[in-house]
């Protein structure tokens, strides 16, 4: 068995094609959503808002400050009205505020004083936050117009202050880590989808030796069936383990990625390792040859990485899919990273997504060791 474990792990490592999909492809795919993780993450300055400042008066540049305070603000010049329009018709802005001419006279006055938003109905997205915003500041020029009113009644600043409080203060309450970014998905969930790419490099080995006759040869030694079975399976579960340290140690040390309990996070990486290596294992003993293995490893892959919520957060997703989600073992790998990433589990949090992914690699070996008489005895012929 150990002379079988050395070999494989020799063909591994000079194997290139294993290489491009289990490393360097992951690691290509982390760096682009990375990159756009990255170039979209931050406070509310990332919201931006272009504006038309008409009327240049004190009160006017006072509200565009205001509203620099928490957006981004592109001020535009006063005659450019027409164009912003005619880049938002083709779709090239999405929104353009303008302060009209009267600004200043009507706030003094205490009249109701009319900007403009003009904006691309179907840009609803970036609109919802920027609304959002400007209503916002809207109730405060109203609360300090009230508090005026109040005053000059003859009440006290605390008095109006104290007639304005709202009866009812929402305290936000954060329920999950203070690090959380979309890198906690990225990272973790790139490494669960390409972990299942080596059941290709698993059923290419098998046919492998059976073309080379290498399996008939085998079938006439004393070496036993399951000695042959573990020694083929022990290199691509290391193989996998080395794949996962790798992607995440790419992950913390590029873009600062807080990995959590590593001992939680090693235990989940063994259990993934398990699933993938004892899949590959099962699928390379019943399919017809490597073009089947392929599309149904694309298959595995890749709608298990969609319905398991590698691509998008599985509670995002309609019911239908989160359900049968649970029936992946990306599902079960990518819940329990993220929780030891972005929330702090330990390793008796992820007690259950470990016995579920190893009870996948346990279906693939039992499949595998089944199949693996007829498998060698088709090799002998």
């Amino acid at each position: 068995m150990r002379a079988i474990i050395m070999k494989e792990l020799k063909l591994i490592r000079k194997d290139k094609r294993s290489f491009i999909f289990l490393l360097l492809m992951p690691a290509i795919f982390i760096v682009m959503f990375g990159t756009i993780a990255n170039s979209g993450s931050g406070d509310s300055s990332s919201i931006s808002l272009h504006v038309i400042d008409q009327e240049q008066s004190a009160a006017s540049k006072a509200f565009v400050k205001q509203m620099g305070g928490i957006m981004d603000v592109k001020a535009d010049a006063p005659d450019s009205l027409n164009d912003q329009i005619g880049k938002i018709k083709k779709g090239q802005l999405s929104a353009v505020l303008v302060i009209p001419q009267g600004f200043e006279a009507g706030m003094k006055q205490g009249k109701q004083t009319e900007i403009q938003l003009y904006q691309d109905p179907s840009a609803q997205m970036q609109l919802a936050p920027i609304n959002a915003i400007l209503n916002a500041i809207s109730g405060q020029y109203r609360d300090q117009k009230l508090q005026s009113t109040l005053m000059a009644m003859g009440q006290t600043k605390e008095q109006a202050a104290a007639a304005l409080a709202s009866p009812i203060a929402v305290k936000p309450v954060a329920t999950t880590s203070d690090h959380f970014n979309y890198l906690d998905l990225v990272v973790p969930g790139m490494t669960v989808m390409f972990v299942f790419f080596i059941m290709i490099t698993m059923t290419r080995r098998f046919f492998d030796e059976k073309k080379t006759g290498l399996l008939s040869r085998i079938r006439s030694t004393n070496i036993k069936p399951m000695d042959y079975l573990i020694g083929m399976w022990i290199p691509f579960l290391l193989t996998i383990i080395a794949q996962c340290a790798v992607l995440f140690a790419f992950g913390h040390f590029l873009y600062h990625l807080k990995l959590g309990d590593l001992s939680a996070l090693a235990f989940i990486v063994l259990g993934l390792a398990i699933a993938g290596s004892g899949m590959g294992l099962g699928l390379s003993f019943i399919v017809p040859g490597e073009s089947a293995a392929m599309v149904i490893t694309q298959i595995i892959s890749t709608g298990g990485a969609f319905v398991g919520g590698l691509w998008t957060p599985s509670y995002m997703m309609p019911q239908i899919v989160q359900n049968i989600g649970h029936f992946t073992p990306q599902f079960w790998a990518q819940r329990s990273l993220t929780d030891i990433i972005s929330h702090g589990a330990h390793i008796g949090d992820v007690l259950l997504p470990f016995a579920v992914l190893v009870l996948f690699g346990l279906a693939g070996i039992t499949v595998a060791f089944f199949r693996l008489p007829g498998f060698l005895r088709s090799a002998a012929n």
